[in-house]
């Protein structure tokens, strides 16, 4: 389910974050989508309906950043994120990393809550969204 980035990783991303929003692929991808980013896209026979990435922390060696997790809307509800944010996980605890970081939308935050983040320190905004970061640890 996961795999390295790819030249299809942007349509992957643009049917799961663009369609049926007003959100534009030139703003889902960032200086942090490289040939080191890790994506998990999750298909139904050949349709991409959820897709995640995992990161590095730049500032701690231990730790991941898992974010742009989304689903297709038609596919909420019925765990594809979890599957997705859980598969790039799994390959966090293979490598040895300790410690997963997850910055999310307030309305996001449950879920995140639900898969055993914890919240961490204070809400702030960004692009006009409030959002939380969540941490996760790996014994």
């Amino acid at each position: 389910m996961a795999f390295p980035s790819t030249k299809h990783q942007d349509q992957h991303i643009y049917e799961c974050f663009c369609i049926g929003t007003v959100n534009k692929l030139v703003d889902e991808f960032d200086e942090q989508d490289n040939n080191n980013t890790t994506y998990a896209v999750l298909f139904d026979g050949k349709l991409p309906v959820a897709t995640a990435r995992l990161i590095q922390s730049k500032t701690d060696s231990l730790s991941v950043r898992i974010g742009r997790v989304a689903t297709l809307k038609q596919y909420r509800g019925q765990k594809c994120g979890s599957q997705v944010f859980q598969a790039l996980e799994k390959m966090a605890t293979k490598s040895n990393y300790k410690k997963v970081i997850v910055h999310a939308e307030l309305t996001a935050a449950e879920f995140y809550e639900k898969l055993g983040s914890a919240r961490y320190g204070k809400t702030y905004q960004e692009d006009k969204t409030d959002c939380i970061t969540l941490t996760k640890t790996f014994g």
